[in-house]
């Protein structure tokens, strides 16, 4: 009865009524958010501020290794972190928001880094990598862009944050948040910004979880071995077939030119070996590195050397026909991500996958 009332006096229909409430209700938000932030930049400048920082033969099918009622190879989707992302990142436009700051006159690494300070709730494990780039002041051509030093002077200023990972898609208030953030510290530091739509973000975000859903595949090798085989036996045959056992003491890797390209499943080392299973991360590799020909390779010299057989995942001995399935969904697989731009075990990949 009241609302009612007041309604009256002022003259306001109902719907006139409502959306004056929800513009009040949307002012006392961003008073309250920009008061979050203001708080915590201030917290952050009270703090002390310190920086420091072999190619395998093409396998043969010998004896126990075909048969002709095995059934298709089985592509699973994975969330494993066999291969570990870097812990420095690049800009690319490819998977990030990019927001580009640029000053009339150059400021200090210092006085940049010193305001974003307050951003490091941003790198919780839940949230999106951000990353921050600057351009120096009187740099030349074919100077490129580079993590931030307090010692220097820069130009122009890059924030971006990744907009996918096997997390999904980064979400519209995280993504908000950011871009507030950026304008933010554009006012602050009294900059030019040049800041992509929201919008237009979140469906590049949509659109690239899509594709690394389809994309994120694993493909496993299994051999089974006829008789288990005493850890002492299996370590030296792994090991001189150029397998090295993680740091967990449970797995074995496998390295091409520094990296790693496959590696096998959990063991346990005071048992005896029944089966081992080697596991690829489809898109992590290059193409390049025909990475599912050397492991099948590995497979097949690991079950002539220890009396076993390449199985799928019901026990069911693995077919050529099989084998040639899979090669074709890797053909696939391989296209989708060079037409995508993000091929194959380059850093965009190692990112989006992570």
């Amino acid at each position: 009865m009241y609302v009612e009332q007041i309604m009256t006096m002022l003259g306001l229909s109902d719907l006139q009524f409502a959306l004056a409430v929800i513009g009040l209700l949307i002012l006392i938000s961003v008073a309250f958010l920009n008061f979050k932030y203001s708080r915590a930049r201030r917290k952050a400048k009270e703090a002390l501020f310190s920086s420091d920082e072999r190619i395998a033969r093409e396998p043969t099918f010998g004896p126990g290794f075909a048969d002709a009622d095995s059934a298709e190879p089985n592509l699973s989707f994975s969330q494993s972190d066999m291969v570990a992302a870097p812990d420095k990142f690049v800009i690319d436009p490819r998977i990030d928001c990019v927001i580009t700051l640029r000053f009339d006159q150059g400021i200090s690494g210092a006085e940049i880094l010193e305001e974003i300070q307050s951003w490091s709730d941003l790198q919780a494990p839940a949230k999106a990598k951000w990353i921050c780039e600057g351009l120096k002041t009187n740099h030349e051509a074919g100077d490129e862009w580079e993590e931030l030093n307090p010692e220097a002077t820069y130009s122009e200023l890059q924030l971006a944050i990744q907009l996918a990972s096997r997390r999904g898609a980064i979400g519209v208030l995280e993504l908000s948040d950011f871009c507030s953030r950026a304008q933010a510290l554009a006012d602050t530091l009294g900059s030019q910004i040049d800041m992509p739509s929201v919008n237009t973000m979140l469906e590049h975000a949509k659109e690239l979880d899509a594709m690394a859903a389809e994309s994120d595949i694993q493909l496993s090798i299994n051999v089974l071995f006829d008789e288990p085989c005493p850890w002492g036996n299996f370590d030296a045959l792994m090991r001189l077939r150029g397998f090295r056992l993680a740091r967990n003491g449970r797995q074995y890797e496998f390295y091409s030119n520094g990296r790693l390209i496959f590696n096998s499943a959990d063991l346990d080392p005071n048992q005896p070996v029944k089966q081992i299973t080697l596991l690829l991360e489809v898109p992590l590799v290059a193409h390049e590195e025909r990475a599912f020909e050397r492991m099948l390779g590995e497979g097949v010299e690991i079950a002539q050397a220890a009396h076993g057989r390449i199985v799928d995942d019901n026990g069911i001995n693995l077919s050529e026909g099989a084998v040639i399935s899979i090669r074709q969904h890797l053909d696939v697989l391989y296209a989708n991500l060079e037409k995508s731009g993000i091929s194959a075990g380059s850093s965009a990949a190692s990112r989006l996958f992570s």
